[in-house]
């Protein structure tokens, strides 16, 4: 969600809800909004006086919290924790892009479309032509310490 006033923009980060207004928004009371900053699920931006400044992404987590404790019947500590691996999956999902991202960039550099290589029974690495086909995306994992 984006909004564009003349000079001004804001988009879902931008901390624009005072307290009363992010709780009637997430149809919430002010004083549940306070415990849950307080036990870090919906944390809101501060102002220099102190004062909390929720987003629209904020009030959208807002609501999630409510529907996962009264729908769900999730404990505050489990919220917390799905909110954990929640960001978790983000980030690691903005990884994986930054390496394909990387090994794009390294393919077009080598204008070869990349290396094939493959170890030996002794360990040593051994080049491989490619095949011509399809390029794969099967991952092999060698362990020496495998037991057999």
């Amino acid at each position: 969600m984006t909004t564009a006033y003349p000079g001004f923009s804001a988009d879902d980060e931008t901390p624009v809800f005072v307290i009363s207004v992010a709780a009637e928004l997430a149809g919430m009371h002010a004083q549940t909004l306070r415990q849950y900053d307080r036990l870090g699920l919906v944390t809101p931006s501060r102002t220099r006086g102190g004062g909390r400044r929720y987003s629209a992404r904020d009030v959208m987590m807002l609501r999630e919290v409510q529907r996962l404790s009264q729908e769900e019947g999730v404990s505050l500590a489990g919220i917390q924790r799905i909110m954990d691996l929640e960001k978790q999956v983000a980030a690691l999902r903005a990884r994986v892009a930054e390496l394909v991202a990387e090994v794009d960039r390294a393919r077009a550099a080598s204008g070869t479309g990349g290396r094939v290589f493959a170890v030996g029974p002794r360990g040593d690495i051994m080049p491989l032509r490619p095949t011509g086909g399809l390029p794969s995306q099967a991952l092999v994992l060698y362990s020496p310490h495998r037991s057999r």
